[in-house]
């Protein structure tokens, strides 16, 4: 039901209102509200759902808040539960039941009555804790007690005089000999350290940093494929590859706009068939068909634009499996390189995918336009 709630109060903020008027909705003791800068001032509340770029609790509710903004300030008591989310949340008013929080930067300088949940790059707690907590972060500042037992992984963590937890600890870091535990803090026979590996909560993404290297290898890995395809179709249908070059390289622009009928057809036929419903589940099979098709056009395209690389040095045309071979390999990297100039070069892949697949088209096809009327 709070999932439910919260995805209401979500929906809430996309519809547009101005930081004058927000969008306010009151069903029995609960409210509602959205906007840009929103702030809830009436008392008599239960619970309240807010929405916003800047979200301010001002009155008392009597049972659960929900809020969710950019900014979301805490200034009055919630007499239930406290769920929120943002870039900043600041807790300036005591929260009587748990406090479920997600956010990069979380203040907390009035009293939790029951169990913390926070997931955020910096918490401070600056104020006790009524029951355990449950904390996921870089930076913990802890200057306030926590009554029952903490789950931290953190890693660095700063003591002022205040901290201590009364129940037991399980801290979890990549590098314990950086967080120092005093024992006025918590006896150190009630703490357990644990690799930050072992962390429950949420794992953070593993970031791979991309070399020169790796990046050289994608590039030269996505040549040699469309290279080798090329030269596997020269091998098993020469006479029909050579065909579909020959048209591409005399007629461009018209093997080009063939290419692009027929690679709109698909995709307008995908889009169709999930109109009807029906048809909904044949039509990822017209979006996969599109794609075989522009793959297939954009080897062919590169192929031709290899051919016509050879013939326009003084090679001729490949007429042995050698030089197709070549002129795949030749085609292949040009285009590849001519693909990393921005924009110009993503318009560049995309004219000879089409051509490719317009000469594939009429190889298969073979369409006539403007036929003769019959007598």
């Amino acid at each position: 039901m709070r999932l439910l709630m919260m995805l209401f109060v979500a929906l809430c903020a996309a519809v547009p209102a101005s930081a004058d008027d927000p969008a306010r909705f009151t069903l029995g003791d609960d409210v509602y509200i959205a906007g840009s800068r929103v702030a809830h001032e009436a008392a008599g509340a239960a619970s309240l759902f807010m929405a916003g770029e800047t979200v301010r609790q001002a009155a008392d509710i009597s049972a659960s808040a929900h809020l969710a903004g950019r900014r979301v300030i805490l200034e009055a008591p919630v007499g239930g539960g406290l769920y929120a989310a943002g870039m900043e949340l600041s807790l300036r008013a005591p929260v009587a039941g748990d406090a479920t929080l997600a956010a990069y930067s979380a203040v907390i300088e009035a009293q939790i009555g029951g169990a913390l949940r926070v997931a955020a790059a910096r918490v401070e707690i600056a104020a006790p804790v009524g029951s355990s907590a449950l904390i996921g972060t870089d930076r913990l500042d802890l200057d306030a007690v926590i009554a029952g037992d903490a789950a931290i992984a953190a890693d660095r963590i700063d003591f002022g005089n205040d901290a201590r937890i009364d129940g037991t600890l399980r801290l979890y870091a990549d590098d314990h000999d950086a967080v120092e535990i005093p024992e006025r803090v918590i006896a150190a026979d009630r703490v357990e350290r644990l690799p930050r590996a072992d962390w429950p909560g949420v794992e953070r993404p593993e970031i791979v940093r991309l070399s020169w290297w790796h990046a050289l290898g994608g590039f030269l890995a996505g040549v040699v494929v469309v290279a080798l395809l090329a030269a596997l179709v020269a091998a098993v249908a020469p006479k029909t590859l050579a065909a579909m070059r020959r048209r591409v390289l005399a007629r461009p622009f018209a093997t080009l706009g063939y290419g692009f009928l027929a690679l709109s057809a698909l995709i307008g036929m995908a889009v169709m068939l999930a109109l009807t419903l029906v048809g909904i589940l044949v039509s990822p099979a017209a979006i996969a068909l599109a794609a075989l098709t522009g793959l297939a056009g954009y080897v062919i395209g590169a192929y031709s634009f290899g051919a016509g690389l050879m013939i326009a040095i003084g090679r001729g045309e490949p007429t042995t499996l050698g030089a197709r071979v070549l002129a795949a390999f030749a085609g292949a990297l040009a285009a590849g390189l001519i693909a990393l100039i921005p924009i110009l070069g993503w318009l560049f892949v995309l004219a000879v995918a089409l051509a490719g697949a317009g000469a594939l088209v009429v190889a298969m096809l073979r369409p006539a336009f403007f036929a003769a009327e019959p007598l």
